[in-house]
């Protein structure tokens, strides 16, 4: 147990690290960028990526499979039972690779119609879709290997050396776009990068694991022998469809019903949500593999002690990045781009509650996801039946209120009834009662804190609109507030929240 938190410890300090670094150079690029190779440029370079986006959908199952399936041999120290599943992990890539490389090569005929008055010449478009696409096609034909160090809980490796290399590939993109304002060069460092981060953690794997011989030409015959990789791909590509679906279908919906001003209005929104969100992802999305090591431990009262400890943590961190944007998000609009780009406030409402359920449901996920329980595919189509058919019913009626109450609806019977239910039949051989019995806490805790924090910094005399400043000191005391709040009934009637106490004791005793 003290290797596994200790490696958790390890990604999340590291992943953090790197978000941090990567926000602000992120931020400050963007206007360097903009200023100096124009916005034409960006958005090629935006819509290029999004275009190779599509294509790599054919992937969507198969890293997730193959994560699930070197979870025990990595557990069992079983070399020769992961060096076959990275070899079949291997000719599959291969063969996915070889699939965008074609649909990319026939998208590409079509660039003189599609990019006929993008206003720049289509020798630097091809140039920089053929850049990227190589890029990309790293990660199927060489860098595969890293999935390994993910599933054996050493992603704080793949996070050290990718992104080292990816925020020094930025920093010398700023500089030169600065001082030469060259499109070629610019994208050539982007291809240059890819490569030398990939000889990089090649290495480093091969450091790792010295033992390690992949062999391509065995998946065929490995096919064979593990035909569930095949069974279990395929159950996870529905689900991946169905999410990448729902992900990129808000601003499709709002063009369609609302207006494309609507789209930019509530894009302010998401990528402020985005950002908020992904901080605690850096955190708490570095105990997958730790939860699929101990699944394949076989302790049930460990993995019972462990989830509860995991779903309160989830609660608690949706609960506050709920009442943190539901408080804050308004006053930050009117200062960042200005009081007429604040939408009706009952979007903002619903916007919380899809927020509180897609960041509680972590835990139940993860466990899903370490006992491979993906045959539940008809949930998928359900899931994108039911949010489409709200959407389009509520969406011509309400606009964007409709189309969030139409991402409320299908998460409702799938996400927060059926999935639980699911792990507790199927995973956990337990009786769904017994995930009821304590979740119904976490929920009970999460409306109390939120509502009695509203009611109390109503009596705040600070009025976030008025400056930045006033705005920064509004947050802090009501962060106080709300946490002080809710720290305190989780601690007193959450389950697991004593043991994730003593946890947090053992943490500091294996730090020091």
């Amino acid at each position: 147990m003290g290797e596994r938190v200790h490696k958790s410890m390890l990604n999340a300090e590291v992943n953090l690290l790197f978000y941090f670094l990567s926000l602000f150079l992120t931020f400050f690029s963007r206007k360097i960028f903009l200023d100096n190779l124009g916005a034409e440029f960006i958005g090629l370079t935006g819509t290029l990526n999004n275009i190779l986006g599509y294509l790599n959908l054919s992937e969507l199952g198969i890293s997730a499979a193959i994560g699930y399936f070197l979870f025990k041999p990595l557990q069992q120290k079983n070399r020769q039972e992961t060096q076959e599943i990275l070899s079949l992990l291997g000719y599959l890539y291969r063969w996915i690779g070889l699939i965008i490389l074609a649909g990319a090569v026939v998208v590409s005929l079509f660039f003189p119609l599609i990019f006929n008055e993008a206003g720049l010449g289509l020798g630097i478009i091809y140039f920089a879709f053929y850049s990227f696409l190589g890029s990309s096609l790293i990660g199927y034909f060489i860098n595969y290997r890293q999935i390994l160090l993910s599933a054996d809980q050493k992603n704080y490796l793949v996070a050290i050396y990718y992104q080292s290399a990816n925020l020094t590939k930025l920093a010398l993109q700023i500089f030169l776009a600065y001082h030469f304002k060259n499109l070629y060069v610019w994208v050539a460092v982007e291809l240059i990068f890819s490569i030398v981060a990939c000889i990089i953690l090649n290495w480093k794997i091969n450091r790792e694991y010295p033992w390690l011989k992949v062999d391509k030409r065995q998946g065929r015959q490995l096919l064979k022998k593990y035909p569930e990789v095949l069974r279990k791909t395929r159950q996870v590509f529905i689900h991946k469809i169905k999410d990448f679906v729902l992900v990129k279908s808000d601003e499709l919906f709002i063009f369609l019903f609302v207006s494309l001003k609507m789209v930019a209005y509530y894009g302010n929104y998401i990528i402020i949500i985005s950002k908020l969100i992904s901080m605690f992802a850096a955190v708490t999305g570095s105990v997958g593999a730790s939860v699929g090591n101990l699944v394949a431990e076989g302790n049930k009262e460990k993995m019972m002690k462990v989830f509860w400890e995991y779903t309160t943590i989830q609660h608690t961190i949706a609960a506050t990045l709920t009442f943190s944007l539901y408080c804050f998000i308004e006053p930050f609009i009117s200062h960042w781009l200005g009081a007429e780009y604040i939408m009706d406030h009952r979007i903002l409402v619903l916007l919380m509650v899809y927020i509180y359920i897609t960041n509680s449901r972590n835990s139940v996920d993860s466990f899903n996801y370490a006992h491979g329980l993906y045959a539940d595919v008809w949930s998928a189509w359900a899931e994108l039946i039911i949010n489409v058919t709200v959407t389009i019913v509520c969406g011509l009626q309400w606009g964007i209120i409709g189309i969030l109450l139409g991402k409320i609806a299908s998460l409702v019977p799938i996400v927060v009834i059926w999935k639980p239910y699911y792990l507790f039949t199927s995973g956990f051989h337990l009786p769904a009662t017994l995930y009821w019995r304590g979740v119904l806490r976490n929920y009970a805790i999460s409306a109390f804190a939120f509502a009695l924090a509203l009611y109390v910094i109503r009596y705040v005399p600070i009025d976030p609109y008025e400056s930045l400043w006033l705005w920064v000191c509004y947050c802090a005391v009501c962060m106080v507030v709300f946490l002080v709040i809710d720290l305190t009934a989780t601690i007193l009637f959450a389950k697991g929240a004593k043991d994730s106490l003593r946890r947090v004791g053992k943490i500091k005793k294996l730090k020091n």
